[in-house]
C-alpha cells in the first residue's frame, strides 16, 4: 500500500472566470475574472486560512475547488490525483464543505436526522440501526442531544444550525473539509465556540482545513498558514506568525492595520492605513497590479508589469514589485 501523501491539497493556477451579458439587450458578453491563476498547498493536517474583503474570490476558489464550480483553467490536486475532471461522488466522501449561511444550506423541510443522515444514504455507508447511532453519534461530536434529532432546523440558533452542517459534512469521515465562512453569520459570542470545536475535531479525526474568512483575528488564532486575495489573485503567502509580525504587500499591512488589539495602550500607538477609493472591478481590473489604484507606493512599473507572486524570505511568498 502506498504511503499517502504529506500534501493534501494543491491547487496550481487555478481560474475561475464568470460569463455575463452587458449592455441594454445584452449584446456583449462581460467576463468576471472571479479567480484568477491562483496557486497554493496544503499539507495534511494543517489549516490554511484564505482572507480578503469581500468579492476578493476566496469563496469562489472555495468552490470551485471542490467542484460546485467547475473551473475555467488550472488544475486541482487532491492527495497528488488530478481531480480536475474526475467524477466527484467518490472523492466527496474524502472532501466535504461547510457553508457560510447555516440556515440557507439546510433543507427547512427536513428533520436534522434526515439532514446528517443523508450523506450516509447517498453513499451507501449505513442502514438501520447502525445509520441511527451514527447519527447520534455525529450530533454528540458536534454538542447536539439525540432528543434533538427530529426536531427541524428552524427550532435551532444559528450557532446550533451551523453545528448540524458541521455535522451532515464529517458524516462520510472526511480528509479534508473546506470551511466557507462558518462563523461570519453568528454571533460574536458563538463564533469562538464554534472555532474551539473545529480546532477540538481537526485534533480528534485528523481533519484539514481550507479556512476561508475575512475575520483576521479568528483566522490567526485557527491557522497554520496564511494566504492573502485581492480581486481574484493570491498576493500574499506565509506562515501565520510571519504573515502577521512581518507582512510584506501594502495590502496585507492595510487589512492586519485595521485588526482591532485589546491593550488599549498598543491600540492607541497603532496606526491605521486607511486605502483609497474602492475596490476595482473584476469585469475589468486595473492592468499590471491589481492593488496599484489604492496603494501609496504605486509606481510607473505597476501600471505596466503584473508581479509574480514569488518566494521573497524562506516560506514567504509575496507579489509586489516593492520586494523584488
Amino acid at each position: 500500500m502506498a504511503e499517502k501523501s504529506e500534501v493534501m491539497l494543491e491547487v496550481k493556477n487555478l481560474t475561475k472566470y464568470f460569463f455575463a451579458n452587458s449592455g441594454l439587450f445584452g449584446g456583449s458578453q462581460a467576463i468576471v475574472k472571479a479567480v484568477d491563476n491562483v496557486s497554493f498547498r496544503i499539507n495534511r493536517g494543517e489549516t490554511l486560512g484564505l482572507v480578503g474583503e469581500s468579492g476578493c474570490g476566496k469563496t469562489t476558489a472555495g468552490r470551485t475547488i471542490i467542484r460546485l464550480y467547475e473551473p475555467t483553467a488550472g488544475s486541482i490536486f487532491f492527495e497528488g490525483e488530478d481531480i480536475t475532471r474526475k467524477k466527484m461522488k467518490p472523492i466527496r466522501k474524502r472532501m466535504q464543505m461547510i457553508f457560510q449561511d447555516p440556515y440557507a444550506s439546510l433543507n427547512p423541510r427536513m428533520t436534522v436526522s434526515d439532514i446528517v443522515g443523508e450523506p450516509l444514504d447517498i453513499h451507501g455507508l449505513a442502514k438501520g440501526n447502525e445509520r441511527r447511532e451514527r447519527i447520534f453519534q455525529l450530533l454528540s461530536m458536534v454538542g447536539l442531544s439525540r432528543e434533538q434529532a427530529n426536531r427541524y432546523p428552524h427550532e435551532f440558533s444559528g450557532g446550533q444550525r451551523q453545528r448540524i452542517g458541521i455535522a451532515r459534512a464529517l458524516a462520510v469521515q472526511p480528509e479534508l473539509i473546506i470551511c466557507d465562512e462558518p462563523i461570519s453569520a453568528l454571533d460574536v459570542s458563538i463564533q469562538a465556540q464554534i472555532v474551539n470545536m473545529l480546532e477540538d475535531l481537526q485534533k480528534e479525526l485528523g481533519l484539514t482545513y481550507l479556512f476561508i474568512a475575512h475575520d483576521l483575528s479568528m483566522v490567526k488564532h485557527i491557522s497554520d498558514n496564511v494566504g492573502v486575495m485581492y480581486l481574484g489573485k493570491l498576493i500574499e503567502l506565509a506562515g501565520r506568525d510571519e504573515l502577521y509580525e512581518r507582512p510584506l504587500h501594502p495590502y496585507t499591512k492595510a487589512l492586519l492595520s485595521a485588526v482591532p488589539v485589546a491593550d488599549p495602550k498598543v491600540s492607541r500607538s497603532k496606526s491605521r492605513i486607511i486605502l483609497e477609493g474602492d475596490v476595482p472591478s473584476p469585469i475589468n481590473p486595473p492592468s499590471g497590479c491589481r492593488f496599484r489604484t489604492r496603494c501609496a507606493y504605486a509606481m510607473p512599473k505597476c501600471a505596466e508589469i503584473e508581479p509574480e507572486l514569488k518566494e521573497v524570505a524562506p516560506g514567504h511568498l509575496c507579489a509586489c514589485h516593492l520586494e523584488e
